[in-house]
């Protein structure tokens, strides 16, 4: 794959019942949460403390990909990694000890309201174009949608901020219900492993110390990621896309070159691997980060793929085991 390199301390979690009205007045939010939930988002199998606790993991470094309030092996696999890192029984699931542990790393609350600025209303928001063919001759790679755009910004599903926020019409000057708990900086990452059949990524410091790890999708098998060691040779944090069909085979007969943007092939964020081709990069579809596989580079969400190429330079050793 080519692209042009562009110049809480309780015991357990105790959550607040969601209200039976559409909305709770302010005055009646649970003091976890920082506001009042209406009853929709958590009609169906979304859980409060799958949500809580997907929260808390992200802020923790430790992502669970897209944060929605739905159970899956993404959650999962973060909750594992998250255990390994406190020294925990890793077990995968939500014991008390997991959610005191994550309580203890995590400040309140949970949700906030967010006054939607000029900047983030700023932009052609139109459906990227519908093939790479496409996308090539238009340059149509940015944000379907405003709400697109948000739920990015904040590492949510664009579902859960809908039923976060009922019937609200996007726009600027609005005030939104979004994630309040984000990651921060990772730190200088000295070293990266990618192990395909965990479909994970993790970062670690020159010391060993495990910075960071995130939902991977990495490679197939009919286009397997390389094996062994190599370095990062550079990265690009807004990364146009090059599709040369000379060395794939998938994806037509032409060279086509995609302008750089969320919703290009490698969501416009690329971090260059000392192996021809191969590179670490974001998505346009997030949802299906480590469900699904890629043509032999290595997927996170944008905003993942974001932090990370923030964290590495030219050098940072990368492991695939």
């Amino acid at each position: 794959m080519k692209t042009l390199i562009p110049a809480f301390a309780a015991a357990s979690l105790v959550l607040a019942a969601p209200s039976t009205a559409t909305q709770q007045s302010d005055a009646n939010a649970s003091p976890q949460w920082g506001v009042s939930l209406p009853s929709g988002p958590f009609a169906g199998k979304r859980d409060q403390q799958m949500l809580a606790a997907q929260i808390m993991l992200a802020a923790a470094q430790h992502s669970p990909g897209v944060i929605d309030g739905y159970p899956g092996g993404n959650s999962e696999r973060a909750i594992r990694s998250f255990q390994k890192a406190k020294g925990l029984d890793v077990t995968g699931k939500l014991d008390d000890k997991t959610l005191s542990a994550l309580r203890s790393n995590t400040g309140s609350p949970l949700l906030e309201k967010y006054e939607i600025s000029a900047e983030d209303a700023s932009g052609d928001f139109r459906s990227p174009a519908s093939s790479m063919k496409k996308m090539a001759e238009t340059g149509r790679v940015g944000y379907a949608s405003l709400s697109e755009k948000l739920a990015e910004k904040f590492g949510m599903s664009e579902g859960l901020l809908k039923a976060l926020n009922p019937g609200v019409k996007y726009g600027e000057g609005k005030s939104i219900v979004v994630v309040a708990q984000q990651p921060g900086s990772i730190g200088d990452v000295a070293r990266i492993e990618i192990e395909g059949s965990a479909n994970e990524l993790r970062a670690f410091d020159e010391d060993g110390k495990i910075l960071a790890s995130f939902p991977a999708t990495v490679g197939s098998s009919e286009f397997p990621s390389p094996s062994g060691s190599m370095t990062v040779n550079a990265v690009a944090p807004e990364a146009n896309y090059t599709f040369d069909p000379s060395d794939q085979q998938w994806g037509g007969d032409e060279t086509l070159v995609i302008p750089a943007g969320p919703n290009n092939p490698v969501g416009g964020i690329w971090i260059d691997l000392a192996k021809d081709g191969y590179g670490i990069h974001g998505s346009s579809d997030p949802a299906k980060i480590g469900k699904t596989a890629s043509h032999g580079c290595v997927r996170l969400t944008n905003w993942d793929a974001q932090r990370l190429a923030k964290a590495v330079s030219q050098g940072t050793k990368v492991e695939f085991l």
